[in-house]
């Protein structure tokens, strides 16, 4: 099966992953899977830790779900000063203490597009979060070219960036973003180390979301995090939200299993990110403990369940292809900006 024929079927998981780095050891069962951070040169884990799931509990619970995820494997954790208004940094802060800082990577964003403001955004975080440095700092959140247009301008916030790295405080650039064009003019831009985007099942097989993204990124060696991996479809009207979210997530093992190898079988795909509850995140690390290569099957099984789903970004992709704002549109989780 050629490249082109497995971005359009997702079927041909094994092929990929023998093309891709990931240690484990021997057991396979008994070590998290790391693979290479794209051109950074470092091996993080295929489940990060997101910490907008600290928002919902309180911080004895955050610092031990915090603490079990590094134990059984988890390296790379990520955090955002607009998660719970700048709650979910202070506890992954207080949670870290402790934790050997040459043993995890930190990533943050900022949702500034100036430089000033940028420059106040990652103080404060790294205060927050009490280091000297993140390891991945990312732009929070782009949505039309605009954002990068504006990032890029004299004064934008990227010479806040860039003067970061220059002072050690920031060792690789990256962004977050929830549509195609939006992320397709950061990457043509500027070489960012990493591209944060929804890669899951739903979105791939019912309309081809993230397909240009994945591919550009593989061109360019950049590393992919998956967000929104376990997302199940919108909120059919009428449904019993079984969980205050603002989409369906996976919840079963088995699910969760074969969604994050499936994702995990895309070209350049280094982790994916649970949705932003610590039981999800459990359940992903045990899945992650138990990665096998994805199978024809599973691709097969995905894209049935993924039929009648409905998409929780094409309003918002559709109105930035066609030159509009899309404003926020999030209504049932004006908090939910990954």
């Amino acid at each position: 099966m050629n490249r082109r024929s497995f971005l359009r079927t997702a079927g041909g998981a094994a092929a990929m992953l023998g093309a891709q780095r990931v240690l484990a050891d021997a057991a396979g069962a008994t070590a998290m899977p790391k693979r290479r951070l794209g051109r950074t040169g470092w091996d993080v884990s295929v489940v990060s830790f997101s910490g907008f799931a600290l928002k919902h509990y309180d911080q004895p619970r955050c610092t031990e779900a915090l603490h079990r995820a590094f134990d059984r494997g988890v390296n790379y954790y990520d955090v955002a000063p607009a998660y719970d208004n700048g709650n979910c940094e202070i506890r992954m802060g207080i949670t870290l203490q402790g934790v050997p800082r040459d043993r995890y990577y930190l990533a943050c964003k900022t949702k500034k597009r100036d430089r000033d403001g940028a420059r106040e955004e990652l103080e404060r975080s790294l205060e927050r979060l009490k280091t000297d440095h993140f390891d991945v700092y990312q732009f929070h959140h782009l949505v039309k070219p605009d954002d990068i247009a504006a990032i890029l301008a004299p004064g934008g916030a990227m010479e806040t960036v860039l003067k970061a790295k220059q002072e050690g405080k920031v060792r690789a650039i990256g962004f977050s973003a929830h549509t195609t064009k939006g992320a397709l003019a950061a990457m043509e831009a500027f070489p960012f180390d990493t591209v944060m985007f929804p890669v899951n099942y739903v979105e791939w097989f019912t309309r081809g979301f993230a397909r240009e993204v994945v591919d550009l990124a593989q061109r360019q060696g950049a590393a992919v995090l998956s967000i929104k991996t376990l997302n199940a479809g919108a909120w059919p009207q009428g449904a019993e939200r079984v969980r205050k979210w603002w989409y369906r997530t996976l919840e079963d093992h088995d699910s969760i299993g074969m969604a994050l190898r499936w994702t995990l079988s895309l070209p350049g795909l280094v982790s994916c990110f649970p949705p932003s509850w610590l039981d999800l995140q459990e359940r992903s690390i045990d899945a992650a403990l138990a990665l096998r290569p994805a199978v024809d099957a599973d691709a097969a099984q995905l894209r049935a369940m993924a039929e009648g789903c409905g998409s929780i970004f094409q309003r918002e992709e559709a109105l930035v292809a066609h030159g509009r704002d899309p404003g926020f549109f999030y209504a049932d989780a004006p908090h939910a900006v990954v």
